[in-house]
């Protein structure tokens, strides 16, 4: 049995593409390309633009009609939508050399859980933190590569991994602050499979869908833990899926060629593009964040 077609959204290449995220007002996806320091906007029927920003940076939130909120190697900006325009709003590990930023995702309250890794990989140098109305907190340390950061729609439940650990991880939330409310237990193993677990959504139905890098597919796992679905991509390594259209009833999902050598980008030729999976899903459009 066949699965759902899966199509290049974007040919755009990126060498570690990351972060997708779908704003409906505008019907743009928005994604980064970390390490060359690259905000990718493609718009529906529109050719897709590429915006140096001057710096690695990995994930875009909506502030307001005006304004997005990105994460940066060094803090938190916001961007003007209309010139591009970025201005410091809070740094972050701002004097640390060895971090930059990687996987965040909005609370449905509005907080925003963001996180950072060495740019090696350096093993613990990584943490995921909570911001909100202003107020930085520290969540989680000695994280490895912070990927699936991702919530259910009423806030209740968080999830997170250190992709180095293949483990997913669930715990309580309080739905008014996105702050955790429990000790996190595992939610998913890797068990015996060659990849990690990267990038996750929630859909309305509480079914976390994980982008799986170095396993080519992306994974659907019920509420309570249990595998249910298995898409594959026509790339190795995809990094992270979003909801995406009108209806938020697609996902998206980038990619990366990064850590490949030749051989292998030459039997990986749509690796670091960005895909379509034509399956149906009960998505939901991200939360603004509240800043």
């Amino acid at each position: 049995m066949s699965g759902p077609a899966v199509t290049a959204l974007s040919n755009t290449v990126c060498e570690l593409g990351e972060g997708p995220s779908y704003d409906p007002g505008t019907d743009t996806l928005y994604w980064f390309d970390i390490v060359n320091g690259l905000l990718v906007e493609h718009r529906s029927g529109t050719e897709t633009k590429t915006h140096p920003l001057g710096r690695m940076a990995s994930a875009i939130a909506i502030v307001d009609g005006d304004r997005q909120l990105i994460s940066a190697e060094d803090g938190l900006y916001l961007r003007d939508t209309a010139t591009g325009k970025l201005t410091l709003h809070m740094p972050v590990e701002a004097d640390n050399a060895v971090t930059r930023s990687n996987d965040a995702r909005v609370h449905p309250c509005g907080a925003f859980w963001l996180s950072t890794m060495g740019k090696k990989a350096e093993t613990g140098a990584g943490s995921i933190y909570w911001f909100f109305k202003g107020e930085l907190r520290r969540l989680f340390a000695d994280i490895s590569i912070p990927n699936s950061i991702a919530f259910t729609a009423d806030g209740a439940i968080a999830y997170y991994t250190d992709s180095k650990t293949g483990l997913i991880m669930r715990t309580a939330c309080d739905p008014a602050t996105g702050l955790p409310a429990g000790e996190p237990k595992v939610f998913a193993d890797r068990g015996d499979g060659s990849g990690d677990h990267d990038g996750s959504v929630v859909d309305l139905d509480g079914t976390l869908w994980n982008a799986r890098w170095g396993e080519a597919c992306v994974n659907a796992y019920s509420p309570d833990g249990k595998l249910t679905r298995s898409v594959r991509m026509p790339t190795r390594q995809p990094s992270c899926p979003a909801f995406y259209g009108p209806k938020a009833d697609r996902l998206a999902v980038t990619s990366a060629w990064a850590d490949m050598d030749a051989d292998q980008r030459a039997a990986d030729p749509q690796a670091g593009k960005t895909f379509l999976i034509d399956l149906p899903v009960r998505g939901r459009f991200e939360p603004r964040v509240l800043i």
